[in-house]
């Protein structure tokens, strides 16, 4: 395949089949990235020499330079940091580990650590000069360093764009706004959650505005509200979708089959999703026009209106379900845990909970008082917190906490859950404490005593490990942009705008009652880059003036050698193992002499392996 790329791009360069099926397997596959950073020293070596005499040369040739110095690669020793909910997860971890007979991985290199916690708390992979500024720093506190420099105001609009994205998605969907008949304006969606991650607004206020919103989800309207763009999608059919929704993402709970029969497998009974459902009844949608001339497109005011009941009598605004053997039940305002509005307003009439009439009771306003006083409600978002950035939560799903799908570590969720209500429900906070735990430094190598810690085969997870996993497709394309620096060929706008309809050729709505949608994004960078609109890809991967690869290609402060070892720095936070570096030189020499064909071709390669594409 190398061979033919070479002929098809550059014609009358002929590279061995030999050369070419060696250099594919030495970046291409798994193995090397496991054994990525552990760069021999006799590389290092080749390297040194070169780079010890580029005293007062540019910052490109500085930064290639500086990673050659003998640096400690591993965090030698686990370290609390003197945080106490770090000491938590690491006392619970490692009890979990000698209970399960497991010895966990050994610690991960910086490179590899710096890169994870750069694409997880900012959604992109380090540059070289961020890279080498964290190698290049002997502190033992290093970690907890970067963490609190990625959750600064230095990183926040980078923090703020990541995160905006990810509760889009949690929010909407990928494809929430963007099909012809949703009533969400993602613009809204964003601005809003912008706003509100800028400022690191506390999780439960969040959750409330989310849940009680009102107003239009336009931001042109004089009335609008972003929040509102959450429910705008999920009111049809009395609002069913609504009801699984606010219990999936903010109580951990998958509610959605009972409303038509009890769940078979676990303790929720139709009832209860009835009851849940009841509190949204005040809420109505209003459908607006948002039509341009050229497409036409809908969207949404969210309001609240007196429900008299079906039954038409609002002191007792009853709603009723059919049963499968088809008897009707009534259902009226009753929280997941059992607690009744009737109850909870009862010195004030025997009915008075019930009460449909708004000046009496706002009912989204009583559901989201009993979900923020629930102990679900912290329990769900630090299990949602951990799979982020551990690949794995504590249940799986991570939407499906109870009884019946335990926790793999009930005390610990159960613990930080608690701290995470204490601390205000401050995300930043919460973040930090996992971010420099031990199990999210360790290495995603497997150990002798812990290869049965895979819960992609069905064991509860252990986190003895990092686990691999793939890049989201917008981790993925903010790392491409940040390694070839092509964002600086376009306007802030247009960079923008390339990305929203890049990201959105991977998800396909499914239209169904439970607003399912699935993303084609299988984490092949061929097919990535191919989707990609044209001119970009071209411009990151090519060797035009301009370009990343001609100006490094162009440099004559830094020998071939440095020139790789940058590429590779870029793309893969490491350097080359001393079996890439031979391999690429068969390339400079292949192509006689012409360094930026040579370089680009050693940069395709590059971003076309698995290593690129996982978080380890």
């Amino acid at each position: 395949m190398l061979r033919r790329r070479f002929s098809s791009r550059h014609g009358k360069v002929a590279v061995t089949t030999v050369a070419a099926a060696t250099f594919l397997f030495s970046v291409g596959g798994w193995r090397s990235s496991v054994i990525a950073a552990d760069a021999s020293t006799t590389t290092k070596a080749k390297t040194v020499a070169a780079a010890s005499k580029t005293a007062g040369v540019n910052p490109a040739a500085r930064a290639v330079a500086a990673s050659s110095t003998p640096l400690p690669r591993v965090q030698k020793k686990v370290n609390d940091f003197g945080v106490p909910q770090v000491a938590l997860i690491n006392t619970a971890i490692q009890k979990g580990w000698s209970d399960h007979n497991l010895a966990p991985s050994k610690q991960a290199t910086d490179g590899e650590w710096c890169r994870r916690v750069y694409l997880d708390v900012v959604g992109r992979v380090p540059t070289v000069d961020e890279l080498t500024a964290y190698l290049g720093d002997h502190r033992n506190d290093k970690r907890e360093r970067l963490v609190d420099l990625l959750l600064s105001d230095k990183y926040n609009d980078e923090y703020t764009r990541n995160w905006s994205t990810i509760w889009t998605n949690i929010l909407i969907g990928r494809t929430g706004g963007n099909e012809r008949k949703s009533l969400v304006d993602r613009e809204g969606m964003t601005k809003y959650l912008t706003d509100t991650l800028k400022y690191n607004k506390p999780y439960d206020q969040m959750a409330r505005e989310l849940i009680t919103a009102v107003g239009s989800v336009r931001p042109s309207d004089d009335d609008f509200n972003g929040a509102s763009n959450f429910l705008a999608d999920k009111m049809a059919e009395n609002g069913i979708q609504a009801t699984a929704k606010t219990s999936q993402i903010f109580l951990g709970m998958a509610v959605q089959c009972t409303q038509c029969h009890n769940h078979p497998f676990n303790e929720y009974k139709q009832n209860q999703f009835w009851e849940m459902n009841a509190f949204f009844r005040q809420t109505k949608i209003e459908p607006l026009d948002d039509s341009d001339g050229k497409k036409k497109k809908r969207v949404a005011r969210l309001v609240n209106k007196d429900f008299k009941g079906e039954g038409g009598n609002a002191s007792k605004a009853e709603i009723y379900y059919e049963l499968r053997n088809g008897k009707l039940k009534v259902a009226y305002p009753v929280f997941v845990d059992g607690t009744s509005l009737a109850a909870v307003y009862a010195k004030k009439g025997e009915d008075f909970g019930d009460h449909g009439d708004l000046k009496d009771i706002n009912r989204r306003e009583e559901l989201t008082k009993l979900v923020l006083a629930s102990r679900e409600f912290d329990r769900a978002i630090v299990n949602r917190m951990w799979a982020h950035f551990l690949g794995y939560g504590f249940t799986k799903p991570i939407d499906d906490i109870g009884p019946h799908n335990p926790p793999s570590n009930p005390e610990l969720l159960d613990q930080l859950g608690k701290s995470f209500r204490e601390s205000g429900f401050d995300l930043k906070k919460l973040m930090r404490w996992i971010a420099l735990s031990e199990p999210y430094g360790l290495s995603s190598q497997i150990a002798g005593r812990n290869q049965d810690d895979d819960p992609s085969l069905g064991a509860k997870p252990m986190f003895s490990r990092f686990y691999l996993r793939q890049m989201e497709a917008e981790q993925l394309y903010e790392s491409l942009i940040t390694a070839t620096k092509a964002d600086n060929t376009v306007g802030k706008d247009q960079a923008r705008d390339l990305k929203e309809r890049w990201t959105r050729q991977f998800a396909t709505a499914f239209g169904t009652d439970e607003n399912d949608e699935s993303t084609t994004f299988n984490g092949s960078i061929p097919q990535a880059l191919t989707l990609m609109n044209g001119e970009l890809v071209r411009r990151a991967t090519g060797n035009q003036p301009g370009s990343m690869l001609a100006k490094v290609a162009g440099d004559t402060k830094m020998d071939n050698a440095q020139k790789i070892r940058y590429l590779y720095m870029a793309g893969l936070s490491r350097v080359p193992t001393k079996k890439e570096l031979a391999i690429s030189n068969e390339l400079l020499v292949a192509h006689q002499g012409k360094v930026g064909l040579a370089l680009q071709d050693i940069w395709w390669a590059v971003l076309n392996t698995n290593e690129f594409i996982l978080i380890h």
